[in-house]
């Protein structure tokens, strides 16, 4: 999988946002939480996702896939090449990635932003009343 194509994948989840952080890391984020990370400047490119406990130890028996420094005691993955999955598989491993994250997202946050969506509405509705 190309470094184009898992960038439009990554940017297809709703509300997925992408930042260039740590220097060449281009980071996805869901509600200001990271899902995916994509190392730009390492070669071959790498790809570091969270995984479930039982989708880590899976991935563990995998050659060129290894806990992610800093992170790996939380679940996260190293992919050290793109191709060490088939494409689909990729996707299915970050889809699970953003689901986790966003299954951890406070109920605060997720209901604030849609309040702010029903106000508009309301005040856009009483404004035609």
């Amino acid at each position: 999988m190309t470094v184009d194509a898992l960038r439009q994948f990554c940017l297809s989840f709703p509300q997925a946002t992408e930042s260039l952080q740590w220097g060449e890391t281009l980071c996805f984020k869901v509600a200001g939480k990271l899902f995916a990370l994509l190392g730009l400047d390492s070669v071959p490119v790498t790809l570091c996702v969270k995984a479930s406990p039982e989708k880590f130890a899976e991935l563990m028996e995998v050659e060129g896939i290894i806990p992610a420094p800093y992170l790996g005691r939380y679940k996260w993955v190293l992919l050290e090449d793109l191709d060490v999955l088939r494409p689909a598989e990729l996707e299915e491993l970050i889809g699970l990635s953003y689901e986790l994250v966003v299954a951890k997202i406070p109920r605060k946050t997720k209901s604030t932003k849609k309040k702010a969506g029903k106000s508009k509405r309301t005040s856009a509705l009483r404004k035609k009343h």
